[in-house]
């Protein structure tokens, strides 16, 4: 099948964007092929085109966050057929490993190469100028159609909108589960999120769920200050130090009970001043992607180790895909999880230079890719 996809040739280099003609080939085991209705604009990708998260190969066709429908079905596949509406998780899980059957299929041992450019049999489905293009998570959700891995494919009902629905394939989840899962919130807790993007946001409403007593948003942009009110945050405040005051405030100068990190690119110095606003006892959990080879990190490890702190890393908000896209899914249909005023604009493919350019200067909650 030919069509367009937007591919980066020289990943790390912010060379952007190519819009251009790829071909896919058709499934083949245990694979499908998905005819998208929408692909978020998501901060991974970007890492892929600035260097944050380096890539040894390319080109690369970008996007891992999408849903649609089913239109074709490969060898060995049992549970899904033509015509399903699907969610795509950016992580898949097989279901055997131990990872998975200890009830963490976020860190499934397949989910592990969703970087290694080719699909998990080694060989590659889609093509660009005579070469073999590497899919970001499997899947490449910057092109109108995906053969995708069953193991990345969650059936989902027909009357959620497939819009809406392709943002649980990565940036709801993994916020919403940051707080619900990463977090161990406890009701009542005084909760501050760092970052409120299209991953912050969902902290903000996972924090909600949770039954906090204070969410405390910090963002420096007024913009996303308002939208985390209108979300749930009891409060919003553009710095550190001034969240900081807040939480002396509000809990007699114990600290917050949680503390979440969901910041664009994590930076070794963002670390101390989210412990010095944790109480004894407390978790701060860090969500963010780091650069790969940042290593040097400023905290004060007298204090962590003496207060009984813990420093919780997430990965998709330690969400299970199969169990929670549709909880999700089911959330967003009783009214108790807000997925319609996540999408700040959308845009058509030839634009996803604009609609990453304008994810960095923090005019969106979240950017969306509509196709046909």
């Amino acid at each position: 099948m030919k069509t367009t996809g937007a591919l980066l040739w020289e990943p790390g280099t912010n060379s952007g964007w190519s819009v251009e003609e790829i071909e896919i080939d058709p499934p083949e085991r245990r694979e499908v092929m998905v005819k998208l209705a929408a692909s978020g604009i998501c901060h991974s990708d970007q890492h892929l085109d600035d260097g944050v998260i380096p890539l040894p190969w390319a080109p690369v066709l970008g996007g891992h966050e999408g849903a649609g429908v089913v239109t074709e079905v490969g060898p060995e596949v049992h549970d899904l057929e033509v015509g399903d509406h699907v969610v795509l998780s950016f992580l898949p899980s097989c279901g055997k490993c131990r990872m998975c059957v200890s009830g963490r299929s976020n860190m499934c041992e397949l989910g592990a190469g969703v970087l290694a450019g080719v699909a998990p049999d080694g060989t590659h489905r889609v093509h660009a100028r005579d070469k073999g293009v590497g899919c970001m998570s499997f899947l490449g959700t910057f092109a109108p159609y995906v053969c995708a891995p069953v193991d990345a494919v969650v059936k989902i009902d027909e009357d959620i909108p497939l819009d809406k629905a392709a943002l649980i394939g990565c940036g709801v989840p993994t916020g919403w589960g940051s707080s619900v899962y990463g977090a161990d919130m406890q009701l009542g807790d005084t909760v501050v999120v760092v970052g409120i993007g299209g991953v912050g946001i969902n902290a903000v409403q996972g924090a909600r769920h949770k039954g906090a007593k204070n969410i405390i948003a910090i963002d420096p942009v007024p913009f996303k200050q308002q939208k985390a009110r209108e979300f749930g945050a009891t409060h919003s405040v553009s710095n550190y130090d001034q969240a900081a005051e807040l939480v002396q405030q509000m809990t007699n100068g114990q600290g917050a009970d949680r503390v979440i990190l969901t910041v664009g690119v994590m930076h070794g110095d963002l670390l101390e001043p989210a412990q010095a606003m944790t109480r004894r006892g407390g978790v701060i959990v860090m969500t963010s992607a780091a650069p790969v080879l940042q290593r040097d990190v400023q905290i004060d490890l007298f204090t962590f180790a003496m207060s009984g702190k813990r420093l919780q890393g997430t990965l998709y908000g330690s969400t299970n895909s199969r169990n929670d896209i549709p909880l999700l899914c089911e959330l967003y249909r009783t009214g108790r999880l807000e997925l319609d005023g996540l999408i700040t604009r959308t845009y058509r493919l030839e634009d996803i230079n604009q609609a990453f350019a304008d994810m960095q200067k923090g005019l969106n909650l979240r950017g969306v890719i509509m196709y046909d």
